[in-house]
């Protein structure tokens, strides 16, 4: 399974990054967790085929997550002429959210392939084309739940905070990943609703994770890389791949 980052930066752009999004290849499936709104930009620069594409897997309703799926769409009708279904999961009300945001970035966008949108139930398995998820909620308002993802496929385990401030259920998400991807904002100022290198830190032995990935770093994240412990933590950066 190899995991390629498509973007790993914030909502901001802070240093130059493109927005959340991971392509995973396996040997069951392709899927991508999150598309933000530069997703398919990355893809073009990457040589990634949107075709490939089995499933969209969304941890929560916001722009820089979620924004770059109309903008697959109209790549589906006009460029890649996509003809196959694609799969879409996401919190409760991502259909409607979907189709909010199509209709005002390019109102009238359809495309000739079936669009399927699945919601999440709060820690209840979802298997979809050979790839078992379990969502967890987190804590990151969004106007619908958020969630942290852990996928199991192809007996490794690759697991995503999304967005969010410290839970314990964070714990569960990690434990035995062969790759945790957490989202790590601030260096060591704490939010509600993101998460910092600091407390990550504090939590390291609890999670439980065989390799983790700190990403959605913000400039005063970015700034102090040189403190992170090499040792315990890889750094995402557009474009990185990791072989599972």
């Amino acid at each position: 399974m190899r995991l390629t980052i498509i973007g790993c930066g914030d909502a901001f752009g802070a240093g130059g990054r493109l927005q959340t999004s991971f392509h995973v290849r396996s040997r069951s499936s392709t899927f991508l967790i999150d598309c933000g709104a530069s997703s398919l930009i990355g893809m073009r620069d990457l040589g990634l085929d949107p075709n490939e594409i089995d499933t969209v897997f969304i941890t929560h309703l916001h722009g820089d997550h979620f924004g770059g799926l109309p903008w697959l769409v109209i790549d589906a009708q006009y460029v890649s002429k996509r003809t196959r279904p694609l799969i879409v999961t996401g919190p409760k009300g991502i259909a409607a959210r979907y189709a909010t945001a199509a209709e005002a970035l390019y109102p009238g966008i359809t495309g000739d392939f079936q669009l399927t949108f699945v919601e999440y139930e709060e820690q209840k398995p979802l298997t979809v084309g050979g790839v078992t998820v379990v969502p967890f909620e987190v804590k990151h308002p969004s106007g619908a739940p958020p969630y942290a993802l852990r996928f199991e496929l192809n007996g490794k385990v690759l697991a995503f905070t999304g967005d969010t401030g410290w839970v314990d259920t964070l714990h569960h998400v990690a434990r035995g990943a062969d790759l945790f991807i957490s989202e790590c904002f601030q260096y060591d100022v704490e939010l509600s609703m993101h998460l910092d290198y600091a407390t990550i830190e504090a939590n390291y032995e609890r999670l439980a994770a065989k390799r983790v990935l700190l990403t959605h770093m913000g400039e005063a994240m970015l700034s102090r890389t040189g403190k992170v412990d090499a040792s315990r933590y890889l750094l995402a950066h557009d474009g990185m791949t990791l072989d599972l």
